[in-house]
């Protein structure tokens, strides 16, 4: 089997095409192997990986961790809310600290823009980025797209269009890098106040009314408002957004073609997607689920085959 060009997964602006290929020619295994009775393969045995999640996850924890776990990895969760940095340990203490114990892997979810790449230049392990601020997410953009090939039977010449809070969003950068190396159109949908400003530096055109957005697209990624993120009012209220921004079965019966609806989750039911068009045929956001876990154990496997014993 042939090599990742890369020594981490960072982000999807250090990959090239033949990289995305050669996970998602792996993925394909991989999730034969997790639909069988025994869902687990000896490939990982001798390989340790440390999950550190500095900040809060559900869904892309338990599928880093289920991926390693159907790899027979060994597997160490560490979590920033009851460890010593709360004591004022800096990160490179921390990860040095689990290093000591001879890890392998870390796969890091930091607040930090550039925290993996810091972290690769200072400790001898394959580093992959759970998410960096609001930088990048390269697994969840590798999933989105193995999902979307899956559906349609490529990437290539698709016309995508990711709605919502671009601004605060990692996994809509990562997308737009993924979707653009395989040869697909994106565009972005949402209020003016929340698209960035460099964003047609990236070749993506910007569409702000959502019904010409969804006549112009294959596949629709829809990504929830980041609260959290957010220090100032960016839209006067929710309902506002959901009346311009929102996705409902009566936006989607008007179309005169049938798209595809994604959402990385967590999904706000009623504010950016109704549970009608969530739950509906035309969405793949559990098939988005269950191809994370074969992508992250693509992805894991590929880089643990470069690890020196």
């Amino acid at each position: 089997m042939s090599e990742l060009s890369v020594e981490h997964l960072l982000g999807i602006k250090y990959l090239k095409e033949t990289d995305i290929d050669l996970i998602f020619r792996t993925a394909d295994h991989f999730k034969e192997v997790i639909n069988r009775p025994i869902k687990k393969v000896p490939s990982l045995r001798d390989i340790t990986i440390a999950n550190l999640f500095f900040e809060n996850s559900t869904r892309t924890k338990l599928s880093f961790e289920l991926a390693e776990k159907r790899l027979s990895a060994d597997v160490i969760n560490f979590s920033a809310g009851q460890s010593s940095v709360k004591k004022g340990e800096t990160l490179i203490d921390t990860v040095n600290n689990i290093l000591a114990m001879k890890v392998d892997i870390v796969v890091m979810r930091h607040a930090s823009v550039g925290a993996g790449v810091f972290l690769s230049k200072h400790v001898d392990a394959k580093i992959i980025n759970a998410g960096d601020g609001t930088h990048e997410h390269p697994t969840q953009a590798l999933l989105d797209s193995y999902s979307i090939r899956e559906k349609l039977g490529s990437v290539k010449g698709k016309k995508i269009v990711i709605v919502g809070d671009i601004l605060h969003s990692r996994v809509a950068l990562s997308n737009i890098f993924a979707l653009q190396l395989q040869g697909a159109k994106v565009k972005v949908c949402g209020p003016t106040t929340l698209i960035p400003k460099y964003i047609s530096s990236l070749g993506v055109e910007v569409e702000t009314n959502l019904k010409k957005a969804l006549e112009w697209c294959d596949v629709a990624n829809v990504l929830r408002v980041q609260n959290e993120r957010m220090d100032l009012k960016y839209f006067p209220s929710t309902r506002e957004y959901t009346q311009l921004f929102g996705i409902n079965q009566e936006i989607l019966d008007s179309l005169d073609k049938k798209i595809v609806i994604m959402h990385p989750g967590p999904i706000n039911r009623g504010v950016e997607i109704t549970s009608e068009v969530a739950d509906s045929n035309q969405s793949i956001i559990l098939n988005q689920v269950e191809n994370g876990v074969a992508v992250r154990m693509a992805v894991i496997y590929l880089l643990a085959q470069q690890v020196k014993r």
